[in-house]
């Protein structure tokens, strides 16, 4: 047993240590910041974040667990098993909506599968600056490829047959980037003379500018030209609003010759001699974010506070003024990690600010509210918790986050790119965190493409289980005061059987949550069993929340979520999960109604559906009618076969729409249609009358449709058509084609309208194909490629003296499988036999 240990914590390691390398390797390949490796987990079809690199753990939590089938990049990644590559914050908000909703910063990313047999092993991502419309920039596809399958080659050998080996349960490893720059001066200082314009720089100042002190003309002129020759002009606007007792409380931020940020401090320096005149100077520290350290002396006199970030979130210098104004032993700080050291700087809203900062690469300004001074020390305590307002700038570098505090006191509008800082009363009533509110967006966002009551189920198991690392989820609804199940996962087969319809007067936290409409917590399933004693219990260990499901006043059920090992429902958590549950009573509230009312239309679709066709001797009719499974379902389809005086009516139609509106509408069509053959008159009458009444009964809606009168004793057929794809033919020895038939336009558009008539003949065993779109349509496919694959399909299918009824079968037989039909199918198939036909 012991061997076994330590193979698997030496396999663990080489696991650990194959993830870092290629994701590292990853920030060259695709010119990143961030990057990381999702692997597959223990639960099904979900994925985990198991290495970040460049980012702390703690501002990227939302998105270590990713359900597979979820609308994210890292997931469509996965199941499709190719690159996804979002050059852009435009390109990601159209593509993956819910993603941007999360992250609303100005970055790029790609994602690359890691291949691994039959499903990929996990997924390569890795986030960049933003680029332009470009697909992939600065990327080497390639070699991120290469990259990729290297890794999962690696992960292969590694698991030996064991894919548990290679599987990902806990938190991320968070790992600093590589450097990308030698270490340089990143702070140096300058005074300034405004009566003689000159300026003395220290050597410190020359080496980050660039220059020995020979090459610097020593003038306020050249130093705006070799800090930010750029924003020159802002420089030394800076300069003279110091002169005239107006310096910035807050750093100006530049961009440097090569544009990187630069940071520009002024304030009052020490009076100038009096052999040169004496009077006022101004002094200057110019500190450089991109710099590997600040820790030279120059920061420690600057009357602003400054701390530098790792990638990772550790605290690498702290300037005095910054300790003294956290309110921190600055040797304490130094080392530990932001959520640690300064909590309070990683509460919302700064989460969101510093991501930002790390992901977008542009500085950011906001206000804070700090808790009042603590004595140094580790175990230094607030006094109260009113505390005082600070001003913010976090300045992004390749290796550190260098942030500057400021009183907010002090703190004029921050110049730079980043919008203006809002005042701290404002701040105090609009600023929020997107963390807590990001998965009540993210659900809402998912929630519209969900219309019936297990649609919202499956959109809720993919968004809480991963979003809150949930085991189990129930969903029941109310109908008639009782309980029923409309969704679980993760539950022991079979448990929940027994409160199967339990009426509102049952002492369970189920029904409670919902009776009394407030949530209900237990942070272990000890506590659940003494609040509810006797309750049959799934689990001996775990947490539960029941969620009360209520909709505009009313109830609609109640949501089960439960954990497999106790856990602290905090005052955000549960607030977001209250939240949660009222987005999904309302989604389950209107897939009811949409379920009442798609019952309706269906039955009504039924119902002006053609029970039985119209028959002939020596004719062979078969129709199939399939409807669509998104949206509405039932649309405005139909066909028809009706006696019309020496011969037979074929009709087949499509109404605009779907739901009982399109089936009503359908309904009045036919029985015009039927009125209009029954009398014998022509197809451009039968179409032009049809016509007329649709735009008298419902203007602005139109239809299409195809009629054929057929005259079964010498097989002359007179076709007319209203914007309707037209009839194949499939003729006895197989030959198939699409019939040139010209046509006018759709139904209910045009009054004045004309439906010309095409005459052919049908042979006898010949085979007139009359179908709508939604059997030869396909997503982001020309309908001439689907109406070519029923012409060979029905080549194949059709044989002399085969039924008919088996041909129409086998030509809708992919669509009768196919789990997503966006659209009605009708089909109506004709034979002209040339022997009397069965009955």
């Amino acid at each position: 047993m012991a061997g076994s240990g330590e193979q698997t914590v030496r396999t663990r390691a080489r696991l650990a240590m194959l993830l870092t390398e290629a994701s590292t390797s990853a920030l060259g390949v695709a010119d990143g910041r961030v990057a990381g490796v999702y692997l597959r987990s223990g639960a099904p079809r979900l994925l985990r974040l198991a290495v970040l690199v460049g980012l702390p753990g703690p501002l990227f939590s939302p998105w270590w667990r990713l359900h597979v089938d979820r609308p994210f990049p890292v997931a469509d990644a996965y199941r499709l098993g190719t690159r996804v590559t979002l050059p852009n914050a435009t390109e990601t908000m159209r593509r993956y909506p819910q993603f941007a909703a999360g992250l609303p910063f100005a970055f790029g990313s790609v994602h690359e599968p890691v291949p691994g047999g039959a499903d990929p092993l996990g997924v390569l991502t890795v986030l960049r600056p933003a680029v332009a419309e470009s697909v992939d920039g600065p990327v080497d596809p390639e070699s991120l490829g290469r990259l990729a399958e290297g890794l999962g080659a690696e992960l292969l050998a590694l698991a030996d047959g064991d894919p548990a080996a290679v599987l990902w349960d806990g938190e991320p490893l968070c790992v600093r980037p590589p450097p990308r720059l030698p270490a340089r001066t990143a702070a140096g200082r300058f005074s300034w003379d405004p009566a003689t314009s000159l300026v003395h720089a220290d050597d410190r100042l020359h080496a980050l500018l660039g220059m020995r002190p020979g090459e610097f003309a020593g003038t306020e002129a050249a130093l705006a030209d070799a800090v930010a020759p750029a924003e020159a002009r802002r420089v030394l606007s800076a300069l003279r609003h110091a002169a005239a007792g107006r310096p910035p409380g807050a750093p100006l931020g530049l961009r440097s010759p090569d544009g990187t940020p630069r940071l520009l401090v002024l304030s009052p320096a020490d009076p100038a001699p009096a052999e040169d005149g004496g009077g006022t100077r101004i002094g200057g520290v110019v500190l450089d974010p991109g710099g590997t350290t600040l820790a030279d002396g120059a920061a420690d006199l600057l009357p602003q506070g400054v701390l530098c970030l790792d990638r990772v979130g550790l605290i690498v210098y702290v300037n005095a003024a910054a300790a003294r104004l956290t309110g921190r032993d600055r040797e304490w700080l130094l080392g530990r990690e932001l959520s640690e050291g300064l909590p309070w700087l990683t509460d919302p809203p700064c989460d969101d600010h510093l991501r930002s900062a790390l992901l977008s690469f542009a500085p950011v300004h906001f206000h804070v509210r700090r808790p009042s001074p603590v004595r140094p020390g580790e175990g230094g305590r607030p006094k109260d918790e009113e505390g005082d307002w600070l001003a913010v700038s976090a300045h992004p570098g390749p290796e550190l986050l260098t942030c500057t505090l400021v009183p907010a006191s002090r703190m004029d509008a921050p110049a730079g790119p980043s919008p203006k800082a809002r005042p701290p009363q404002e701040s105090v009533a609009s600023g929020h965190s997107l963390e807590p509110l990001y998965r009540p967006i993210a659900l809402a966002i998912a929630l519209t493409d969900a219309v019936t009551a297990r649609q919202v189920s499956a959109v809720v198991m993919q968004e809480l289980l991963p979003a809150f690392g949930g085991r189990c989820l129930a969903i029941y609804l109310l109908q008639e005061r009782h309980l029923y199940l409309a969704w679980e996962t993760g539950f022991p087969q079979g448990f929940l059987a027994r409160f199967e319809g339990v009426g509102l007067d049952a002492r369970l936290p189920g029904v409670d949550t919902l009776t009394t409409g407030r949530p209900l917590f237990f942070e272990s399933m000890q506590q659940l069993a003494s609040s509810y004693p006797g309750i049959p219990l799934d689990a001996d260990v775990g947490a539960r929340a029941f969620l009360p499901l209520i909709a505009s006043g009313r109830p609609v059920g109640s949501c089960i979520l439960g954990f497999d090992r106790p856990r602290r429902f905090g005052a955000q958590e549960s607030t977001v999960l209250t939240a949660l549950a009222g987005l999904i009573a309302h989604a389950m509230e209107r897939a009811q109604r949409y379920d009442s009312e798609a019952a309706l239309a269906r039955g009504l679709q039924q119902a002006l559906l053609p029970r039985r066709l119209s028959t002939h001797p020596r004719v062979e009719t078969a129709g199939r009618y399939l409807p669509g499974t998104q949206g509405m379902d039932v649309g405005g389809d139909w066909y028809d076969v009706v006696g019309s005086g020496d011969g037979l009516a074929l009709v087949i139609g499509d109404v605009q729409g779907h739901g009982v509106q399109a089936a009503a509408t359908m309904g009045q069509l036919r029985s015009a249609v039927r009125a209009f053959a029954l009398g014998d008159r022509p197809p451009d009458e039968v179409l032009s009358g049809t016509n007329l009444l649709l735009i008298d009964l419902d203007p602005g809606q139109f239809a299409s449709c195809c009629y054929v009168w057929l005259d079964p004793a010498t097989g002359r057929a007179r076709v007319a058509r209203a914007g309707h794809p037209p009839p194949l033919l499939r003729r006895p020895d197989g030959r198939t084609r699409l019939l040139d038939i010209p046509g006018g336009v759709v139904l209910g558009v045009d009054p004045h309208a004309r439906y010309p008539v095409t005459e052919l003949l049908l042979e006898p065993d010949a085979i007139l194909a009359l179908y709508t779109d939604g059997l030869v349509e396909r997503p982001g496919a020309d309908i001439d490629e689907g109406i070519t694959a029923l012409r060979l399909a029905l080549a194949r299918a059709g044989g002399v003296g085969g039924s008919l009824a088996g041909v129409a079968d086998r030509l809708t037989s992919t669509a009768r499988q196919a789990a997503d039909r966006p659209d009605d199918v009708a089909l109506l198939l004709t034979a002209l036999r040339s022997r009397p036909a069965g009955p």
